[in-house]
């Protein structure tokens, strides 16, 4: 039975890995951390389980296992504090906000003998597996380009504030197409051309619009959008689609497409039911199957550490206006 805590719940995404842990009968959710002692209260309220205000004590609370969804730039801390205790842990993506930071987290669990895993859901979704089974498989053949987009509404709170989270959505919406493409096609990324800037009128100063022109191993052309575009009334957070150009064909996906359009008088407005897998249970559990086993989860924190490389080489572009090799 695996022991798991959350630490922080700044991040809406601790919602539903919390929920996710309450689902497995191999798993107790056993405590909360949060350093806003209302917010993490609350949680722990919904998810039928304890908070603990002190860091110290929840750390020695018997755990074996930690999610990591605080603020982005609190990563690297709460990692390090949580492998000095002896625990296994899953951060929320990005693994980190600086190449400094991202070497320190892996360097920091890798001396205490634990794991660390990087919260990238998209890798369970059926339609994403799919197609990375039809290109190891080699349907289409060599693949020579791929576009792409990760369209999402903007967060808010923290999520603007650059000493918070990093970045903007370059930031916050690079790193799960990154590493699907390094996931899926079993290539490395070399290069970036990115151009960002705050133009949607977002609440934020931070850049809300990203588009990146990147080179993978063997010259394979990718094309990104990452933008924080959509309208508060638009039926879901946002998307996933992918577009691969190949050899013997082309392949589109679209991950989040699995849903009934529903439109409800009561709520004025278009909303999608969603009837897919879900994606937050896979990563969960293989999670908590890795605590179980002593393994490193199945989504390192080498994996986080190369989708940020490509995140922080992004950053380094748009600021020069030339192309930074990664």
């Amino acid at each position: 039975m695996a022991k798991i805590g959350i630490m922080s719940f700044a991040h809406m995404h601790a919602e539903a890995y919390a929920a996710s842990v309450n689902r497995r009968s191999d798993a107790q959710l056993v405590a909360v951390w949060d350093d806003d002692p209302k917010r993490g209260a609350d949680a722990a309220k919904r998810h039928n389980t304890r908070f603990v205000d002190d860091l110290d004590a929840f750390l020695d609370s018997g755990l074996e296992g930690v999610v990591i969804t605080s603020e982005n730039v609190k990563h690297r801390e709460l990692t390090e504090r949580a492998a000095a205790a002896g625990l296994w842990v899953l951060s929320e993506k990005p693994l980190a906000t600086t190449i400094e930071d991202g070497k320190a987290m892996i360097e920091a669990c890798r001396s205490a003998g634990v794991g660390l895993g990087t919260a990238f859901p998209c890798r369970y979704i059926p339609s994403i597996q799919a197609v990375r089974a039809e290109l190891e498989a080699g349907k289409y053949g060599d693949i020579y380009a791929v576009t792409c987009t990760n369209n999402g509404q903007f967060p808010g709170g923290w999520f603007g504030v650059e000493a918070l989270s990093g970045g903007g959505a370059t930031m916050d919406h690079t790193v799960h197409v990154a590493d699907l493409l390094r996931w899926m096609l079993g290539k490395e990324f070399v290069s970036v051309y990115c151009e960002n800037g705050h133009l949607m009128g977002r609440d934020t100063a931070l850049d809300d619009v990203g588009v990146l022109h990147l080179e993978m191993d063997g010259g394979t052309i990718v094309s990104h959008i990452a933008s924080w575009n959509r309208a508060k009334s638009f039926p879901t957070w946002g998307d996933v689609t992918m577009e691969f150009v190949g050899e013997k064909g082309v392949v589109e996906v679209d991950a989040f497409n699995q849903k009934l359009n529903v439109y409800d008088d009561r709520t004025m407005r278009a909303q999608w039911a969603y009837w897919g897998g879900d994606p937050d249970l896979g990563l969960v559990s293989d999670f908590i199957e890795s605590v179980n086993e002593r393994r490193e989860p199945a989504i390192t924190g080498e994996d986080g550490f190369r989708a940020l490389e490509v995140t922080v080489a992004a950053y380094k572009s748009a600021a020069s206006r030339q192309r930074v090799a990664i």
